[in-house]
């Protein structure tokens, strides 16, 4: 048996059979579109559908992005950015200029916006094609009642899976075919996800042998435009969709009240005075056993959006991980540990 210590919170999924759909919980799978591509990847789906498109200008990248991701797209189109910041107020359209051949990349920040100011851009647009990236919701009611040209949304951040991306058209257009194989990487975060498990009920699994295969397959994973691996095409219908969705919204408004900010969608956003209390917090955070992630560091430096407010703000923010896998003493922890960490300082929230 591993020595006791407290539950880690955070961090990347373990697999728990819990969060499957059972007869109590009604039986029935989550909402699914019924055309749909299923890659191992959002931003390998993402590639796929700009070769299929072939625009010949520019793709639309707001300003609060993953950096990561909108590099791996420059080798597919030229990028062009337009401002969205944190808040819930959605995108800055006077900074959205597009000509003909571009196309748009939408987000539903944090997953707590509605979607309806981007319906009034894409009637204004029609010769624009707009993909929307729901990767923080994937199964919100703005993306189960999307009009766009297209929706992707990642699935292994919000959901226990090892891989997987849905690409989808609302308005029936073609998509495109994964391409090559399953990537090898699925294997190994399935095999972090099965060891962290056994670790989490006392099992004597070294914590840095789960890591290691986690960081090997993100780092295989990461791109790849393949279809997503049969564990995740089995598991992906038969999972408590609503369920999770339902416990993580529950949870994000129990810690906000707690710190006395607001919640937006399923995780709580903090933003700290500055970089350097940023930083502390998560390393106080972290030796707590707390893990929270970081959406998304910009390097003024390397590649960045050139948005100097959306740059500060990734210095400044965290998100908290509130999320299904939580019980009442986790939620506890949090806010105590948030408290404890910023030592008097002012947090707020972005949302």
């Amino acid at each position: 048996m591993r020595p006791e210590s407290p539950r880690e919170i955070g961090s990347e999924f373990h697999w728990d059979p819990a969060v499957l759909l059972s007869d109590e919980r009604g039986g029935l799978p989550g909402w699914l579109p019924y055309r749909r591509s299923l890659f191992a990847t959002a931003a390998g789906a993402l590639g796929r559908l700009l070769s299929l498109l072939g625009s010949p200008g520019r793709l639309h990248v707001p300003s609060y992005f993953c950096m990561g991701v909108a590099e791996f797209l420059t080798d597919r189109m030229p990028i062009a950015w337009y401002r969205h910041l944190p808040g819930g107020t959605g995108p800055d359209f006077g900074t959205l200029r597009v000509r003909d051949g571009d196309v748009v990349l939408a987000q539903n920040l944090f997953g707590c916006e509605d979607g309806g100011a981007w319906d009034d851009w894409a009637r204004a647009h029609p010769e624009i094609p707009v993909v929307e990236d729901h990767s923080h919701d994937p199964f919100s009611p703005w993306a189960c009642a999307s009009t766009a040209s297209y929706v992707v949304a990642s699935l292994r951040k919000t959901l226990p899976l090892p891989d997987g991306a849905l690409l989808w058209s609302p308005r029936g257009l073609d998509l495109p075919a994964p391409a090559g194989p399953p990537s090898p990487g699925a294997d190994l975060k399935l095999a972090a996800m099965l060891l962290k498990g056994a670790w989490l009920d006392g099992r004597p699994v070294p914590k840095e042998h789960f890591r290691r295969l986690q960081t090997a397959g993100e780092g295989q994973l990461l791109g790849s435009a393949g279809p997503a691996s049969a564990v995740t095409s089995a598991l992906l219908p038969l999972l408590d969709i609503a369920g999770v969705r339902s416990s993580n919204a529950l949870h994000a408004a129990e810690v906000a009240a707690a710190l006395g900010v607001k919640a937006g969608g399923f995780r709580v956003q903090l933003r700290c005075p500055s970089s350097v209390d940023r930083d502390e917090l998560l390393s106080f955070l972290a030796g707590q056993g707390i893990y929270a992630p970081v959406h998304w560091r910009q390097d003024r430096h390397g590649f960045w959006s050139g948005d100097a407010e959306a740059a500060d703000l990734a210095d400044r923010m965290l998100t908290l991980p509130v999320d299904h896998r939580c019980g009442p003493g986790d939620l506890r922890r949090i806010a105590e540990a948030v408290k404890s960490g910023s030592k008097g300082s002012s947090i707020g929230s972005m949302i």
